[in-house]
């Protein structure tokens, strides 16, 4: 795993997760492996028919002096013709956004996991974190109460 984008799962409910390749030239490459990579700011968009991983750091390699890349350049991801019809109907349905959540090696080649989101209000955020908590409290309590 390179990175993954926590706030992500507190900001949105996440509606399904498709895999896809990304498009990186050598310094990115190598960047990547000290993983140093930011996908706080993130997102995924539609154009002319592709998806393009927008807004996402990845921080120049030092020894790649003047062969370096561009640090928030947009980033083409890589998904058969069928699978960005897929994401493209989901994302242009109201209120859905294509949210990178996971930047992992898969067999040398990196990966990305995005999801299809829907963005969560306050109080949904609220009633997730509450949710959360009970759930951690009753695991914690069933785990004590085993070892006696």
């Amino acid at each position: 795993m390179i990175a993954e984008n926590r706030r992500a799962r507190h900001e949105y409910d996440i509606l399904e997760k498709i895999e896809c390749g990304i498009v990186l030239v050598g310094s990115e490459v190598k960047s990547l492996r000290q993983g140093t990579v930011s996908l706080a700011e993130a997102h995924g968009r539609m154009k002319a028919g592709e998806v393009w991983l927008v807004g996402c750091d990845i921080p120049e390699y030092v020894e790649a002096n003047r062969f370096n890349h561009d640090p928030k350049r947009p980033r083409k991801l890589l998904l058969h013709r069928r699978e960005i019809r897929k994401v493209a109907e989901k994302a242009y349905q109201k209120g859905l956004t294509l949210v990178p959540l996971k930047m992992y090696f898969k067999e040398g080649r990196a990966k990305v996991l995005l999801g299809i989101c829907r963005g969560r209000k306050l109080h949904d955020k609220r009633q997730a974190l509450k949710k959360a908590s009970s759930q951690r409290e009753l695991r914690r309590v069933t785990q004590h109460a085993e070892r006696r």
